[in-house]
């Protein structure tokens, strides 16, 4: 699965964050797909800086945010429920063996 996650980056003490899209079974600093937006939280406000194009486009391809990412995500402004396709299909009418046995077998019980 891939997600879009914080990736720790800075001195010691001095966190920031890279916003990117790694699988979710690479480490927290590990190997990741694409930036898309950078996160300092020790700045007052916090900065944010996100690629609103690329991640509309990670979330249309079915990439899941962190809790941490979605809250920064709306607070750029950011859509984090996009609507999906339904991907269920109409339930098939009856065939015609199917439903002449089941009107025998009404008829056979009354």
């Amino acid at each position: 699965m891939v997600k879009i996650r914080l990736r720790r980056v800075g001195a010691r003490n001095k966190p920031m964050y890279r916003i990117v899209v790694a699988d979710s079974r690479s480490p927290r600093d590990g190997a990741f797909i694409e930036v898309i937006g950078h996160y300092n939280p020790m700045t007052d406000p916090e900065t944010i800086d996100v690629d609103k194009e690329k991640a509309i486009k990670w979330l249309g391809c079915g990439a899941k945010p962190t809790d941490t990412v979605s809250r920064l995500l709306s607070k750029s402004e950011v859509p984090v429920k996009l609507e999906q396709k339904s991907t269920k299909k109409p339930k098939a009418a009856k065939s015609k063996k199917s439903a002449a046995k089941t009107e025998t077998v009404t008829k056979e019980t009354q």
